[in-house]
């Protein structure tokens, strides 16, 4: 990422903090951290004044890590960061303070508030995290090619007899082996009757002939997350099986035409119920249509029934429905999508074709 867009974020938050009438704001979250000042240690706190003033504290372990990744001052402290960062505040006479209030801890609240007032700045990055610039949607392009990559490599290989938890580990092997860092949450491999588990944590199950089998992965690259999802049949896939697969497929589709700039998400939801109704299918369907996803895997806006947040073009989410029935299992289709002014790109390139292995 170039620094440039690193400045240009910072001053766009002095500003909010100008028509706050802020002294200042504190930012310790690392991933708002990052987004703001390219730092990705996992100990840091920036702090952002009106006039465009940006100094990060870390401890000495991020000293020369810090130099080399961001174009802002730095100050290396030994000690709590908080207390730190109190005492510049104090220093500087920064006295109304903006802060992570659904981030922080209690402890750093206190030490933070001795010598400022703080006021809660709710989710003031987290917002302007929403719409992505251009390179952040090509690092999300690439984080998904590192898991669809992945996936391809894996799934033809899969084959009965194999555990939940030894196809979760090839997944995440070939993901760093083509570049990710690592998941971008803990992959999940559901077999049978446990695919009706939207969460399912893959364990030592043996998968069987004659049953449902899905895949939500995902991989952190450059620090950006990607998210997928397919549901393949092990052998040939029985009717009811298939007339599932389709409801969700053609669910799935109804939701991701509706996608657009300036569309309701919960209208996003409503495509996608609305499929699944017809088949009476929509109570099997649990869980919301998607999220978005950036620097973390779950992030704003979320799609759902009640959500009245418009999309905009630049925003990257999932769209996946699923139905999930006991005893038998679940199904879900799942792509990572990036928002445009009269539709959406599909950034998830593998086939959605019901598998057969």
């Amino acid at each position: 990422m170039l620094e440039k867009e690193y400045q240009d974020r910072r001053r766009l938050a002095c500003a909010d903090l100008q028509a706050r009438t802020w002294d200042g704001l504190v930012v310790s979250t690392p991933v708002n951290v990052r987004y703001l000042s390219g730092f990705t240690g996992s100990s840091a706190a920036l702090v952002l004044e009106p006039g465009g003033q940006a100094l990060l504290f870390t401890d000495p372990r991020y000293a020369i890590q810090a130099g080399e990744e961001t174009g802002c001052r730095v100050r290396v402290v030994k000690g709590p960061l908080p207390t730190a960062v109190s005492r510049h505040l104090a220093r500087r006479r920064l006295r109304r303070i903006g802060f992570e209030n659904t981030r922080i801890s209690f402890a750093a609240h206190q030490e933070l508030s001795r010598g400022a007032t703080l006021e809660p700045a709710e989710t003031l990055i987290e917002d302007r995290r929403m719409i992505k610039s251009p390179a952040e949607i090509e690092l999300i392009r690439q984080s998904m090619l590192v898991a669809s990559r992945a996936y391809d490599r894996v799934i033809r290989a899969v084959r009965p007899g194999m555990t939940e938890a030894a196809v979760a580990a090839e997944l995440d092997h070939q993901m760093r082996r083509l570049g990710a860092e690592g998941p971008a949450f803990p992959t999940i491999v559901a077999a049978g009757p446990r695919s009706a588990l939207p969460h399912a944590s893959p364990g030592p199950v043996a998968l069987k002939a004659n049953q449902l089998l899905l895949i939500d992965m995902g991989a952190s690259r450059n620090g950006y997350a990607s998210d997928m999802t397919r549901t393949v049949f092990l052998g040939r896939p029985a009717v009811k099986a298939g007339k599932m697969y389709r409801a969700v497929l053609e669910a799935q589709q109804a939701a991701i035409a509706t996608v657009r700039d300036g569309v309701q998400a919960a209208a996003v939801e409503r495509a996608a119920r609305r499929r699944l109704r017809a088949d009476g299918l929509d109570r099997a369907f649990v869980h919301s249509t998607g999220h978005g996803l950036g620097l973390e895997i779950h992030e704003a806006p979320r799609i759902g029934r009640r959500d009245k947040t418009l999309l905009r073009a630049g925003m990257v989410v999932t769209i996946e429905p699923g139905v999930y029935l006991e005893g038998y299992g679940g199904i879900r289709i799942e792509d990572t999508v990036a928002v445009t002014a009269d539709g959406c790109e599909v950034l998830t390139p593998n086939s959605k074709e019901l598998a057969a292995l």
